[in-house]
């Protein structure tokens, strides 16, 4: 049985693809950006902010920048509550905490918003940790933020999993030496964490359980 968890919040707690895709769209609009299929915009949950719009739209650092600003600008306001939590994740809190795990949030999403997103959906209470990004840019990587979640937590690398739904979050956890459970209910596809090298993938929140439980 794992010690730590470390969970990732988007697609992996929450669906929170309509906000996201909402403000991508939001901002690119401002930028004078237009883009005629939404499901384009996906791409962008996982990795950092700036470097999608660098990467998916040639934009220059100082365009990336406003990018970002336009972005929190419809987030703060609407899309961070056009979010649900998944099916079967309240009961995966609490069984997991029952279990007697450390439980860490470890997201790429600013400090403020995933403390209110937890808030929001009234699950903070089952996390001992909050491990996520800074708003000036800082400690945005997943492999930053996983380290950060080690250091704050106290958690042992051998006792210690990190579960997520992206490429980013395997790819984390293994460059640090974290153990980690690629889960299929969210963004991500079985090939892609597959070929990130996960350690074991779970379909549903109750099969994230047995994995925490029984896996070595």
């Amino acid at each position: 049985m794992f010690k730590n968890v470390f969970f990732d919040l988007d697609g992996t707690l929450t669906d929170s693809a309509e906000g996201i895709i909402n403000s991508v769209e939001y901002a690119l609009k401002r930028l004078g950006i237009t883009v005629y299929k939404r499901s384009e915009l996906y791409k962008f949950i996982g990795p950092p902010l700036s470097d999608s719009f660098a990467e998916f739209f040639g934009l220059s650092e100082e365009k990336c920048k406003e990018g970002v600003r336009l972005y929190r600008e419809y987030f703060s306001e609407k899309g961070i509550y056009e979010n649900k939590l998944y099916d079967g994740i309240q009961d995966l809190l609490e069984k997991t905490k029952a279990a007697g795990m450390t439980l860490v949030l470890a997201t790429s999403k600013p400090q403020e918003f995933a403390e209110e997103i937890l808030r929001y959906f009234d699950i903070a209470k089952y996390f001992d940790f909050i491990a996520a990004a800074e708003m000036n840019g800082k400690r945005n990587r997943k492999q930053d933020i996983i380290n950060y979640a080690l250091e704050i937590s106290g958690a042992k690398r051998n006792e210690t999993v990190m579960v997520g739904d992206r490429k980013f979050d395997v790819l984390g956890a293994k460059s640090v030496g974290v153990a980690s459970i690629g889960v299929l209910y969210g963004f991500g596809t079985e090939e892609e964490l597959k070929e990130a090298g996960a350690d074991h993938i779970a379909k549903t929140p109750e099969e994230v359980f047995e994995l925490l439980i029984y896996a070595e």
